[in-house]
């Protein structure tokens, strides 16, 4: 039976308190409250596994916020002299340990965490000391890759990332033209891998694949403008183009130059004009 984790167990008895199931060779309470409304001894039931107050096994139907081995944002209920407790969406909160902790935590602030089990204790627990559980010595993705990212860290060099789980990476401030926020969840792609394995990622395609869903979003600003028209061109400030369209400079020239060869708009000193379709 894992514990912290989904398991697919068997109803094996009904007793006062609850069901008991079990997975062929351990049982597991699930407590009257989480029992379902109708139900037969030997039906399977997925539900998850936790320890209790008392540190004892016990299963819920609620869904968690975090799994183990994952990482999640989640809220501070409470502190107290042995270390905080995250609202991860069970009946027992969530401990993370003082020494696991980047720095002091504060009742109702949220802070990205990993959840693993204790070696040690064989509790459940949560470090927001998140880059012990990354490693760029065996990399598992490569240049172009698509990926998934979780924002870690915003510095005034740029935003570190947590790549598919398991890697470090950073994304340049100058490359996002939208409102991020520290434990965002959002689609990226391996730009350059370093030689010492650093990792640069971005939030667009990586070369001539990224010119087709700019082009198409200039399309779109175009037909929507009135007269077709955006006062935009490749003298335009990188502000300009940032406030109108969140995309760089350079992408919007790479993007117009597409458009203009493909005779979907015209250049002018103005601005940028659509052709009729």
């Amino acid at each position: 039976m894992n514990i912290g984790s989904y398991n697919t167990l068997t109803i094996a008895r009904e007793t006062k308190v609850g069901l008991f199931l079990t997975d062929g060779k351990d049982d597991v309470l699930l407590p009257s409250k989480y029992m379902p409304k109708q139900f037969k001894i030997g039906d399977e039931i997925i539900v998850f596994v936790y320890l209790d107050h008392e540190e004892r096994p016990v299963a819920t139907t609620l869904e968690p916020y975090i799994l183990m081995d994952e990482f999640g944002l989640l809220r501070v209920n409470y502190v107290n002299k042995f270390g905080a407790f995250l609202d991860w969406g069970l009946e027992k909160d969530l401990f993370v340990p003082f020494k696991e902790q980047a720095r002091p935590m504060e009742k109702g602030k949220r802070y990205l965490v990993f959840a693993y089990i204790d070696e040690k204790t064989g509790r459940i627990v949560a470090s927001s000391k998140t880059n012990q559980f990354l490693s760029n010595e065996n990399l598992t993705v490569a240049e172009g890759d698509e990926v998934d990212l979780i924002i870690s860290h915003i510095t005034d060099l740029g935003i570190n990332v947590i790549i598919n789980d398991q890697h470090k990476g950073l994304l340049y401030k100058d490359q996002v033209y939208d409102d991020i926020r520290l434990g965002d969840r959002m689609t990226g792609y391996i730009k350059t891998i370093r030689p010492d394995n650093k990792i640069d990622v971005s939030l667009q395609k990586i070369g001539y694949e990224n010119i087709e869903p700019n082009a198409e979003r200039i399309l779109n600003e175009l037909r929507a403008s009135r007269g077709g028209f955006l006062r935009l061109n490749d003298n335009s400030h990188p502000e300009d183009i940032k406030t109108v369209l969140k995309m760089s400079k350079k992408t919007f020239k790479k993007a117009i130059g597409s458009l203009y060869k493909n005779k979907r708009i015209e250049i002018k000193e103005d601005g940028i004009y659509l052709i009729k379709e």
